[in-house]
């Protein structure tokens, strides 16, 4: 049901071309930038952690990762994330299908500042075989991001 969401957020938004069903798995970074034919940066992979117990949502480059020293100064709280059994029930989505679009209310969602080297990005679309085509602006629009955050490393040196 998350993909069917998704798919029907961005036909509402008259983005409905945007979102890919793919043939095979995107479950992963690695398996996604195969799929899509992109390089695995471009995965916006979505994170989710409770922050106050609250889940928080994460969109990062596919070849980031948090820094928990990072996260801590960002949010004041140590990275704590959804347990994989428990993200669906916080979030919407399945853990592969991670995204931040049509997700539960109350699911705030971040952007980090790994993903503004691309122009375009891939985030999930509900399931684990799925993705949606943005640029950073549909991005930041659709994901109603609260905002841009500095919580990942080891992105810099990849271009």
């Amino acid at each position: 049901m998350s993909y069917e969401n998704v798919k029907q957020y961005f036909v509402n938004a008259g983005l409905e071309c945007q979102v890919k069903k793919l043939d095979r798995s995107s479950a992963t970074v690695e398996l996604a930038a195969e799929a899509i034919g992109c390089r695995p940066g471009q995965i916006a992979k979505t994170m989710s952690f409770l922050l106050e117990d609250k889940p928080v949502l994460i969109v990062t480059a596919g070849d980031a990762r948090v820094d928990n020293a990072k996260y801590k100064a960002a949010f004041h709280q140590k990275a704590r994330m959804i347990p994989r059994d428990a993200v669906e029930e916080y979030v919407g989505h399945a853990p592969g299908g991670v995204c931040p679009f049509a997700v539960r209310p109350g699911v705030a969602a971040y952007l980090d500042i790994s993903l503004k080297r691309f122009e375009t990005v891939y985030p999930a679309a509900g399931d684990g075989s799925s993705a949606v085509e943005l640029s950073l602006d549909e991005l930041e629009t659709h994901s109603a991001a609260l905002g841009w955050v500095d919580v990942c490393r080891d992105w810099e040196q990849h271009p």
